[in-house]
């Protein structure tokens, strides 16, 4: 048994049951986004909430442990990402990821946004020629140091 043992069960359940990930969000008390990412081997969960995931899904203390290992963190297959929504993501980033870095260089100086101290936000953004997705990345700015 390892990790994505874990995640393969999680889903499975998941999609057995009709759980929605919200939902589960609720009874572990944080964002969808964290919540999500967790459940699918990304995050880390303490002893508190990999019980309550483990109820959820029917996990058994053993499983529940693996929900509290440090992960291997990204979850891609590939290099170039082959399922069309995340390849947007990647062509996003080939587009605009110098326009971004460009733009936070300048209003920033020299570092990075952190994808440790992070926050993400999605919402489906009514409009009347077809509903948008709301992507509202937030992470800490971090400046490199000088030594």
């Amino acid at each position: 048994m390892n990790r994505n043992d874990i995640t393969e069960k999680i889903i499975t359940v998941k999609v057995s049951k009709g759980i929605t990930w919200e939902s589960v969000a609720r009874k572990v008390g944080l964002s969808k986004e964290w919540t999500t990412a967790a459940c699918l081997g990304q995050m880390t969960l303490d002893e508190k909430q990999a019980k309550v995931v483990g109820k959820i899904f029917g996990l058994t203390a053993e499983e529940q442990k693996w929900l509290q290992v440090v992960p291997y963190k990204g979850s891609l297959p590939t290099p170039v990402p082959t399922d069309p929504l995340i390849y947007r993501w990647y062509e996003i980033v080939s587009v605009y990821g110098t326009t971004i870095k460009e733009l936070i260089h300048e209003e920033f100086g020299d570092g990075i946004m952190s994808a440790i101290d992070f926050s993400m936000d999605i919402q489906r953004q009514p409009d009347p020629k077809g509903d948008r997705v709301n992507v509202v990345l937030s992470g800490k700015f971090l400046p490199y140091k000088t030594y």
